[in-house]
This record gives structure tokens, C-alpha cells and sequence, in this order.
């Protein structure tokens, strides 16, 4: 019997907020929210920025103008004065050899042929050139992009553990692994004490790696600035360290583990693999997220020259001036007329239980994946150009939800959460997926969305973005709307479409499916069909029975009191970040070995070795 993939924790933080509690998405839709939600959210809000208690009216203001996407802040670096080097030739303007005093110890270890070194004294040297010294001048430079999706104002990961040093993309993860795991209402021990060890999977990642100063940005600057190449700047810039942390810091996991990369797909690529792992039976619980943090100078002037970013001088002129900041709050502008994505850090998770051990344990339903579907462009005149790949994944998608609940359930009740970046070749290209698709499907005015317009593009964790977001909707009945643009593009494809430039209140039970969609550089193309958790219950209740499905709504009263005890702790400042370095180390020689089982010290379930035979129609 096949086993449904189902939400039921999820966790994480980006320009709009901690994604648990739903506080995130609200932050999106706060002033359409229910009052007694909107005082959580800025509670919320105002933990994670470090301000005080009740917080009053100014309070709320200044915390609303320091998230989402904004003027990028200093604490991060400093974007009117970035620092660089820029090449000089050094000469007498007689033209005879150029002479300069330097202490001994910062001479160079190889002393170029054509200097020659007298002593001064102890402790300097007199050096004489015999032609032009190249030399590098200290010099900085002004950023051309200022908008960014920066986390809230005030908020430290790094403060919240003892990070040594850790990258910026790990320290996001290790706060956005804790509050999934955190908000699952259920003891991860309990979750243990029920399912083996290598029945539990981690697929976690980032797409660019970590490209900072204390990650593969260290490694490849330090030489060229006169530092040392640090011991963990090789191992701590790997993309797999998202899922490595988790394993041996977080949950001490000795399950499969894997971290897929996909660029701007790669949080829908990893949940694929764990949804493959619970639909197999091998798995019953599967942790998917991803973590980006490439809000550093190289990064941004990287993805500027390929013409990618909203560049500010090309944002004034679409506002139609020529002096002064541009709305920055605007930058992002999916569907309408448009000049670049913003780039933004975040860290998204969710967690995925087989169904029958949801049941057991009474877990909370925020939904289900019906399926991921994953393709590639095929021949590419250029590798950042799009392809026809998204056409085929969100056909699929389409597809399987037609197949789950019907043509009608399809066309009424389901919406698209578009990749929608903010580019002008976005969104022609994608619109016109769209377009096609819905007509061929008889979808008269399938209803688009896209919520980088608020949060920016996170790359890896883009799609946790969206997943996080249609959760919320499922909770409070509303579909952000695109509210940083007054129209569509002229070039925009809107047949069958209806793009949502305003909030959508609509009834929850009466959206059944919601689609996910990511469109990556390299043809990485992936598109997510979510099911509603009205529909999951109609679901389990068809496997599992009415009996089974009431037992269920009891043990979950406490599941769902002990997520809320965990936000109430949250709201109150309380740091629940789990980091347990060192803690619980196993040796080899600790371990029970037989030909049949491993058993582990302090797990309840040993690791089976007994292996059925996967080609047992194949051999006699």
C-alpha cells in the first residue's frame, strides 16, 4: 500500500520572519490578518529583532521598514564603501629607480629579481627597484545594487550558539533545522524511539556553497589580502555541509543523507528525494530544507554584471526619475515591468512523516507532496538561458493533480506559486508556461502568485520560501498577492491567468492543491504539487478509517499545545536553538556488531542487516 508523504513540521527564517507558527507568512499579509495573529507575528517579530516588549506603535513601524526586501543594512558590510584593490605602477618621475623603507618582516618570502635589499636598521630595510614597481592601492568602490532580501533587522544567528566561526549559510541552518524540529510538537527522542535510525533521511543544502569570508570565500581571498588560509575554510564552504550540520550537530543521524543542488530548484530537488524515500517504505521520516546566505559584495557584483540584478540606476528609471534612493521595498517586481531579481538569505525546512506514523504519533497535518517533478532544458543556446524543461515539470504536475482529484479540482481549486524572480525574460518565458498549460488543461483563470516580490530570491531556499508561504495560506485563508506592481507587462502572457495583484481571501477548504514552481539556472527546472490538508485528512481517512482518524484528532490536542507551548517561547525570547557539538560521540568500539543487527548505544532500534535480496527474480 502506497505511503503518503506528509507535513508535519516546518521551520526557518527570511526577510519576513521565523517561518514557524506561520509568523513568516503573516509578516506578508499582516494588515489582513485577525488582530489576535497579527499581535503574535509582531511579538514574534520583535524576539527575533531583539526589541522590547510590549512593542508600541513606533516599534511596529520600524520593524515593518526592516524586513522584507529593503535597502541592504551595514551590518552585513558596508555597501557605500566597499573595499577593493586596484593595480598601480609605481615610478620616479625622473625615471630613476624607485626606492621605498619596509620593515624586515613584511617583506616578501621571494624577493623579486630586480629589487635590491640594504639593511637600515634592526628592524627595516631600504628597498631599491630597478624599473616600475607594480603595486596594489587600497581603494573602495559604491555598490550599483542596494535592494536586498536581508533577514530582520537585529537578528544574530550567530549569537544564538557558539558558532566558531561558522559561515553565515550554516548558521542560518543550524537556527532553521532547530525551529522545524522544534515546531514539531512531538520530542525528537519519541520520533526515535518509534523509527530505527536508518530509516530517518536528511536532504539539506545550498546552492552556491558558502562563499563567505569564513567559507570558500576565505579560501580564495585570504593569499591575495595577506591573511592565512584557515583549516575549515575548505570543508565549511561545501554546498553538503547544510545536511552535515544537521546530521552531526542537530539530530545526530546516522540515516541516508544527501545534498542535491539544483541552483534556484535545489529546496524542490531535495524534497523529491524525500518524498522518493517515504513513498518506497524504506524511510518514515525524511528532513528536507536548504540554506543560502550570498548577500556578500562579490556575490551581488557577480550576478550584476550578468545583467541580473535590479541595478538601482535601472530602477529610477522605471520610477521615472533620476535622483534620490528608488522605492526599494519595490525592487522585486514578478509579471510587471521589471529590470532584475533581488537577492536574498534565507533558511527554510520542513519535515515529512509516512503516514502511518503521523497516525501513530498524533503529528500535526499542514499537508502533503503529492509529487515532484524534476527536468531538464535539453540543447541550450546559453546555460542562464530558459528552456522548454519547465514546460514538462509543470505539465506533470498539473497532470498528477488531475489524476489525484479530478479535472474539476484542477481547474477551480488549486493556484500557482510562480518562481516569478523580477526579471523581463521571467516573466515572458514563464507566463507563457503558464498560459499554454492552463488552457490546455480548460483552466479558464488559474490564479498566480509569486512572493519573491516580498522576500526576494534566496536561491537554494527559494522554493521553502513558497512551500512556507502556501502552509500559511492553508492556515489563514489568504494568497499574497504581487502588491509591488499596479499591472501586468505588456509582454506578459495572460490568457487563462489571472495574476493576483492584490490579497486573495479565499476559503481553505476550498483550495485543494497548490503548485510550487522553479525555473534555475543550467535548465534545473522543478515544479511541486502540495495537497491541502483537507485533502490529506479526506486521504487518510480512506486508508486509515474513521476510528483511526478520531484517535488522531485526540493525540493531537497535545502535539498541537506543545507547538504552541514552543512558539510562546519563542515570542518570549527564549533561545531553543539545538546545537550539540561534541555531545553523544559514539566510537566504533562502542557499537554491538552481529551478522544480523548493529546496535547502537542509547537508540532504542538497532540497524537491521538483513538485507532482502533487491534481484531475487534475477538469480536462482
Amino acid at each position: 500500500m502506497s505511503r503518503l508523504p506528509l507535513i508535519v513540521g516546518f521551520g526557518g527564517v527570511n526577510a519576513a520572519g521565523r517561518s514557524s507558527a506561520h509568523h513568516a507568512y503573516r509578516r506578508l499579509v499582516i494588515d489582513d490578518i485577525e488582530e489576535i495573529k497579527r499581535e503574535r507575528t509582531f511579538a514574534s517579530l520583535a524576539a527575533l529583532m531583539q526589541r522590547g516588549q510590549p512593542c508600541s506603535d513606533n516599534e511596529r513601524r520600524s520593524m515593518l521598514q526592516h524586513t522584507l526586501i529593503r535597502k541592504l543594512e551595514k551590518n552585513l558590510f558596508d555597501s557605500e564603501s566597499i573595499l577593493l584593490q586596484k593595480t598601480a605602477e609605481l615610478s620616479e618621475p625622473s625615471g630613476k629607480q624607485t626606492s621605498f623603507v619596509i620593515k624586515k618582516i613584511q617583506l616578501p618570502s621571494t624577493i623579486p629579481d630586480t629589487w635590491i635589499v640594504d639593511t637600515v636598521s634592526e628592524v627595516e630595510v631600504k628597498v631599491t627597484v630597478s624599473n616600475q614597481l607594480k603595486v596594489l592601492l587600497p581603494d573602495a568602490r559604491i555598490s550599483k545594487v542596494h535592494a536586498a532580501g536581508q533577514l530582520p533587522t537585529g537578528f544574530d544567528p550567530e549569537a544564538l550558539y557558539q558558532s566558531r566561526n561558522h559561515p553565515r549559510g550554516l548558521q542560518l541552518t543550524i537556527f532553521g533545522a532547530s525551529d522545524a524540529i522544534n515546531s514539531l510538537g512531538i520530542d525528537w527522542e519519541q520520533v526515535k524511539n518509534i523509527v530505527p535510525g536508518d530509516q530517518i533521511s536528511v536532504y539539506a543544502s545550498s546552492a552556491m556553497g558558502q562563499l563567505d569570508t569564513h567559507g570558500s570565500g576565505g579560501l580564495l581571498q585570504s593569499s591575495l589580502v595577506g591573511k592565512r588560509v584557515s583549516s575549515k575554510n575548505v570543508a565549511l564552504g561545501l554546498a553538503e555541509m547544510t545536511a552535515d550540520f544537521i546530521n552531526a550537530y542537530i539530530l545526530g543521524n546516522v540515516g541516508t543523507t544527501g545534498a542535491n543542488v539544483g541552483a534556484c530548484a535545489t529546496f524542490l530537488y531535495n524534497l523529491r528525494q524525500g518524498i522518493q524515500d517515504i513513498r518506497s517504505g524504506k524511510y518514515r521520516v525524511s528532513i528536507i530544507g536548504a540554506s543560502e546566505a550570498p548577500l556578500t559584495p562579490e556575490i551581488i557584483e557577480g550576478y550584476r554584471t550578468m545583467g541580473a540584478l535590479a541595478e538601482d540606476d535601472a530602477l529610477r528609471k522605471i520610477e521615472g526619475t533620476t535622483i534620490g534612493d528608488p522605492d526599494y521595498r519595490r525592487a522585486c517586481r514578478p509579471f510587471g515591468n521589471n529590470c532584475g531579481f533581488t537577492l536574498a538569505e534565507a533558511s527554510q525546512f520542513v519535515i515529512l512523516f509516512d503516514d502511518e506514523l503521523a497516525m501513530e504519533l498524533g503529528a500535526n497535518i499542514y499537508g502533503s507532496v503529492a509529487d515532484v517533478f524534476v527536468s531538464a532544458d535539453g540543447f541550450k543556446k546559453s546555460i542562464p538561458g530558459p528552456g522548454i524543461g519547465n514546460y514538462i515539470t509543470v505539465g506533470k504536475a498539473m497532470g498528477v493533480i488531475k489524476s489525484i482529484l479530478g479535472e474539476e479540482a484542477l481547474r477551480s481549486r488549486s493556484y500557482m506559486s510562480a518562481h516569478g524572480t523580477g526579471t523581463p525574460q521571467n516573466r515572458t518565458t514563464e507566463s507563457h508556461i503558464f498560459s499554454q498549460l492552463a488552457g490546455a488543461f480548460g483552466i479558464e483563470k488559474w490564479p498566480i502568485t509569486a512572493i519573491k516580490s516580498y522576500v526576494g530570491h534566496s536561491i537554494a531556499c527559494a522554493s521553502g520560501d513558497q512551500l512556507a508561504s502556501i502552509i500559511g495560506t492553508w492556515a489563514d485563508g489568504i494568497i499574497p498577492g504581487i502588491k509591488t506592481i499596479d499591472h501586468v507587462a505588456h509582454d506578459v502572457f495572460t490568457d487563462n491567468l489571472e495574476f493576483l495583484l492584490e490579497h486573495r481571501a479565499i476559503l481553505p477548504e476550498g483550495m485543494d492543491a497548490a503548485f510550487i514552481n522553479s525555473k534555475g539556472f543550467g535548465g534545473n527546472n522543478a515544479t511541486a504539487a502540495i495537497l491541502s490538508p483537507k485533502i490529506t485528512r479526506v486521504m487518510l481517512e480512506k486508508k486509515h478509517g474513521k476510528t483511526s482518524m478520531v484517535k488522531h484528532t485526540k493525540m493531537n490536542e497535545s502535539v498541537r499545545q506543545a507547538s504552541l507551548d514552543y512558539d510562546d517561547s519563542m515570542l518570549a525570547g527564549e533561545n531553543s536553538v539545538i546545537y550539540k557539538y561534541g555531545d553523544g560521540v559514539i566510537e566504533g568500539n562502542q557499537l554491538k556488531l552481529s551478522k544480523s543487527n548493529i546496535k547502537i548505544p542509547g537508540q532504542k532500534h538497532g540497524i537491521s542487516l538483513n538485507i532482502p535480496n533487491p534481484y531475487s527474480d534475477m538469480i536462482d
